[in-house]
């Protein structure tokens, strides 16, 4: 590997941290649920759309790295373990797996429809099974109740952002030729 591709590995990893930690500012609390509503699941859907795997493990750890350590990136500027290993920490690690799962499951070709599916998958169903199983756990609510204030309501949301992020990615990779192999 060359060392302008680690460079633009880095770049584009530092650009979608970025754009994931700037859309943790658009967060709405729920009351029923200790979840909010946060626009940081659309970049990881831009994310795991638009970089290869390696620039979307580099991109999400650094943001939870980043979040950790105490930098106020996560929804609603917090930050800090407390996060992590509280009611939102399973959705929070459901970012990386679930950005990677769209990675993997986009393809090379340009397919609209594939990418969509992807962005489902990994974007919705992977972050909800690791968020509901772990707010679940931690709360005790049993996986029922945990599902009905930790996923149901956030369904709606998550596919406009499901569309958004599959147009959006679909035109910027028309117009970039940011996919490296």
């Amino acid at each position: 590997m060359s060392i302008k591709t680690k460079l633009k590995d880095f770049v584009y990893a530092a650009l979608f941290a970025a754009i994931i930690m700037v859309l943790g500012f658009i967060s709405f609390p729920l009351p029923f649920s200790p979840v909010p509503v946060t626009g940081q699941t659309l970049g990881i859907m831009l994310a795991g759309s638009i970089l290869t795997v390696r620039q979307v493990i580099l991109s999400v750890s650094t943001f939870l790295f980043l979040g950790i350590v105490g930098v106020p990136v996560f929804a609603g500027g917090t930050g800090g373990l407390g996060i992590i290993v509280g009611p939102r920490g399973g959705y929070l690690i459901g970012f990386l797996i679930g950005a990677v799962v769209i990675a993997l499951l986009r393809g090379k070709k340009k397919n609209i429809l594939r990418l969509g599916l992807a962005n489902i998958v990994g974007g919705i169903g992977v972050i909800y099974i690791f968020g509901v199983l772990w707010l679940s756990y931690v709360t005790e609510l049993g996986l029922s109740k945990a599902f009905l204030v930790g996923a149901l309501p956030y369904i709606p949301g998550d596919l406009f952002k499901v569309f958004a992020a599959t147009i959006l990615a679909s035109r910027l990779q028309a117009q970039l030729k940011w996919q490296s192999s």
